[in-house]
């Protein structure tokens, strides 16, 4: 079952960490990462966004690596994150810390999968897009317990001028 969260999408990011990272996503952006729309430390995700204002986040904590459903969305990536704590922490990269939202899981590595929808429908609306679902940037996020892996772009979207 998923939990449903509005997250303030700052800096044009969210963030996925366990909860004693010490983590500091702060250079992780390259041209290259943002292109992959993910950052990666030892400990601590950073999964880019189309906007600079609220998405709507979905996280679903599972037992097993789950079917690949990437047709459905817009822009898919993965990686491995330790779990040491036991606790997975989702927020917006400004948000209270200790306010963000925590999700048991088996210590050890997890893999997170970050799918995006409706891109182009969100970067139309701008600072707007936050007001309607239909042009809300929407991020699916799930997690299993599996061995460390690469980072994945499953799915590309790029973002058209036109």
């Amino acid at each position: 079952m998923a939990t449903n969260l509005e997250l303030f999408a700052d800096y044009f990011q969210i963030h996925v960490l366990h909860d004693e990272s010490e983590g500091d996503l702060s250079d992780v952006w390259t041209e290259q990462t943002v292109s992959d729309g993910l950052g990666v430390t030892k400990d601590a995700l950073a999964i880019g966004t189309a906007v600079n204002v609220n998405v709507a986040v979905s996280v679903d904590v599972l037992a097993e690596q789950p079917v690949d459903d990437s047709d459905d969305f817009d822009h898919v990536v993965e990686a491995s994150l330790n779990l040491t704590s036991g606790r997975l922490v989702v927020l917006g990269c400004t948000d209270h810390f200790p306010d963000a939202a925590r999700f048991e899981m088996p210590r050890g590595w997890t893999r997170i999968r970050a799918s995006r929808r409706n891109l182009a429908a969100a970067v139309h609306a701008d600072i707007d897009s936050d007001q309607t679902p239909e042009t809300t940037e929407q991020v699916r996020l799930q997690a299993w317990p599996a061995p460390y892996s690469e980072p994945n772009i499953t799915k590309r979207w790029t973002h058209s001028a036109a």
